[in-house]
């Protein structure tokens, strides 16, 4: 079964996180991806690895063709532009001005499709005193608040050790560019697509992260954050998660951590003082927490209801039998770099499914491919090869 955007072709020039990885999700889902690169193809292909497969671009790259042109050349520019012709997405991560500058902006590629879904991926926006800075990750992190978040109370601010940022940003253009896809099915117009990292994050974070900065009229109920320790909790052999929001998920813990007595204190006596006394009830479960095992106080307080889960590390979240269940981590064959795990598409779609497709193209490879569906014969593509425009 085809996916859910076969039929649909985007034209992608972004390089890293962001812009791939959205084009890689909506990848997996059917459409068809050109992926375009210069010469020295996407930075992150040198990230280590094998033959410029690195496993960041293996993973974000799969299940799309790559095609190499020298956009600074004359003769790759008018290649791209005749693949946008007939293409429904174009989309770059550059920072603003840069495509205008190339003759790429959106008022050069609408000139020659006007339905175009015109997509534009920036750090801080495309305007303003930061609009011009080269922009990665963890500068968005310390912009959005992420780094105050991870702070302790009264502690430095820390970074979150994952990219955080830029998969946020690549799920809200996923969604965004599907979104837009939708409405020019009904409306048959095209648009233009733009989205800041910092205002993705910023999106993100605000429902609870920010709950104490939502209500701002002068007469707005009085809402204080209060400081508390997070809910790892080292057992007598490792680490658990446990969490009581609900009344009555506190009652179940008291009564399965065998202290009755907790029922009756009158801090907790409904989910308001649990919220307001959050931190001296987390303290008294890190106290009885620790003096059990792991799998003991798994079994006791998933009897009892209470939402609980192991602390898994990077070598062996595969082998969790809920994760094995899932099916969600997959090991393939890649033709260069040998067997590959992943997470495949974590949706299941049975009408349209995603799947991986195709493994991460090597640079280049499907140049040949691509210009030859575009109607370029044999002998103008080795000339543009033999010029510099191709690789691969």
């Amino acid at each position: 079964m085809a996916g859910a955007l076969n039929g649909f072709r985007i034209i992608d020039i972004t390089q890293v996180i962001s812009g791939p990885l959205a084009t890689r999700i909506l990848a997996d889902q059917g459409a068809d991806v050109v992926k375009i690169e210069p010469p020295q193809g996407d930075i992150l292909r040198h990230m280590g690895g094998v033959a410029g497969l690195s496993p960041p671009f293996t993973t974000t790259n799969r299940s799309k063709r790559s095609l190499v042109l020298d956009l600074k050349e004359a003769a790759g520019l008018e290649t791209l532009k005749a693949l946008v012709a007939d293409a429904d997405v174009f989309i770059q991560n550059s920072r603003p001005g840069i495509v205008e500058r190339m003759g790429l902006g959106e008022d050069d590629l609408r000139a020659i499709n006007p339905k175009l879904v015109y997509v534009s991926i920036s750090g801080f926006g495309e305007s303003g005193p930061y609009s011009h800075k080269r922009v990665y990750d963890p500068l968005i992190q310390g912009m959005s608040t992420l780094t105050d978040i991870q702070a302790a109370h009264g502690d430095r601010p820390k970074l979150i050790r994952v990219i955080v940022p830029d998969k946020v940003t690549a799920l809200t253009a996923a969604q965004s560019i599907t979104a837009a896809l939708l409405a020019r099915e009904r409306t048959g117009q095209g648009q233009h697509i733009r989205l800041s990292m910092l205002d993705a994050v910023l999106a993100f974070v605000w429902p609870e992260a920010m709950a104490y900065h939502t209500f701002v009229s002068p007469d707005r109920p009085k809402i204080e954050p209060v400081p508390r320790r997070d809910l790892i909790y080292d057992t007598s052999d490792g680490y658990i998660i446990a969490s009581t929001v609900a009344h009555r998920e506190w009652q179940a813990f008291c009564r399965a951590a065998e202290r009755p007595q907790w029922l009756e204190d009158p801090r907790f006596q409904n989910a308001a003082g649990l919220v307001t006394h959050a931190s001296e009830r987390l303290e008294m479960m890190a106290e009885v927490l620790k003096t059990k095992s792991t799998a003991h106080w798994l079994e006791v307080l998933d009897k009892a209801d209470v939402p609980c889960a192991p602390v898994l590390t990077r070598d062996d979240v595969h082998l969790h039998p809920q994760v094995q269940e899932n099916g969600i981590i997959v090991e393939e064959e890649h033709p260069v770099v040998g067997l590959v795990r992943q997470a495949r598409p974590a949706e299941r779609m049975d009408k349209t499914p995603s799947e991986i497709s195709r493994p991460a193209p090597t640079l280049g490879q499907h140049s040949d491919e691509i210009l030859s569906e575009l109607g370029l014969s044999a002998e103008r593509i080795s000339e543009l090869r033999d010029a510099g425009i191709l690789g691969g």
